[in-house]
């Protein structure tokens, strides 16, 4: 197939682009390099550095590529920026998704598949959390994902738009090319290791009285690598719908902590400090309807084993993509 990848230089694309190129297709990166890195672009891949903002960038990008599908990573992910900028995040993921859908249609390509969120769930009133689970986003970025999981029901009704929309919280890990490398970084498994690297003289842990068996926040951590296995299952599917995705356990804050002290061989010292508002004591996604329908599951259910390829990429560049 040849594919169209929107923020094919982020975390998840970069690995996700990676992945479509080994098993034979033909990938188009669309990316504006705000959040991402040129050297996460597989040299494989065709760039375009472009804009989702710029209806007339997005559209000449598909007329011209003519791709038989489209995976949509790119959005505003801070979920503590959205709550200080909102305007950014309601803009940015659902504008551009709208010119991209627009661009889509009026080229007649109609197979999509979007990186969503389990952010659209809030705070849940069950776990683990399934498709049927009640969706009450608790900011802005959430919201503006749910917002555009329902755009796409009607340009699936309307168009005949084909869409696959991924939902899951916390991806970890890397592939033996590709890690995590993020400007502001907000995620734990690389705020820890930037610990061991050196660069950091702590770790935090943000609440240690909630109702878990270690006091700290459970959350569902996936390997990046099974993410992408799923994301390709769904652009092979026949099916249109949304998927949760997660590993059905979950991992503590301490336990993510002692992984990696267990993995890197450092002290890894911790400061405790109180509760972020808004955190649920624990978040842990069901993937049920993902393996029946898709035939997706994770290889990686093992947090020390997600810790171990993420350990070996930071170890490679300490500094990042440094782009």
């Amino acid at each position: 197939m040849k594919v169209f990848v929107t923020g094919g230089a982020g975390y998840v694309g970069s690995i996700c682009v990676e992945e479509l190129l080994q098993r034979g297709d033909e990938v188009i990166v669309f990316d504006n390099l705000s959040e991402g890195h040129r050297l996460a672009i597989d040299p494989g891949a065709t760039f375009i550095q472009g804009d989702l903002n710029d209806s007339k960038s997005i559209w000449l990008a598909i007329n011209t590529s003519e791709p038989d599908a489209v995976m949509h990573f790119a959005a505003n992910a801070l979920v503590a920026e959205s709550m200080q900028n909102p305007y950014k995040s309601f803009h940015s993921n659902l504008c551009g998704g709208l010119n991209l859908l627009n661009a889509m249609i009026e080229n007649r390509v109609r197979h999509l598949v979007f990186s969503s969120t389990c952010a659209t769930f809030g705070t849940p009133d069950r776990v683990p959390i399934d498709e049927d689970t009640y969706q009450h986003p608790i900011n802005p970025y959430g919201e503006s994902k749910l917002m555009f999981e329902k755009i796409l029901r009607w340009f699936e009704q309307i168009h005949g738009l084909a869409f696959v929309a991924l939902r899951y919280f916390n991806v970890a890990g890397a592939s033996e090319k590709y890690g995590e490398h993020h400007r502001t970084e907000t995620h734990l498994i690389p705020r820890v290791l930037q610990v061991a690297l050196g660069h950091l003289p702590n770790a935090e842990i943000y609440g240690t009285d909630f109702p878990t068996p270690d006091g700290t926040c459970i959350r569902d951590y996936i390997h990046v690598r099974d993410l992408a296995s799923a994301h390709i299952l769904a652009l092979s599917t026949d099916k249109t719908g949304f998927y949760n995705l997660g590993t059905g356990g979950g991992t503590s804050v301490r336990e993510v902590i002692n992984a990696c002290r267990k993995v890197t061989g450092h002290a890894i010292p911790t400061i405790e400090k109180p509760r972020r508002a808004g955190d649920p004591a624990r978040l842990i996604a069901s993937s049920e309807k993902a393996r029946l329908s898709l035939g997706w599951k994770p290889q990686f259910e093992n947090i020390e084993a997600i810790v171990e390829s993420a350990w070996r990429w930071h170890g490679a560049h300490p500094g990042g993509y440094q782009d």
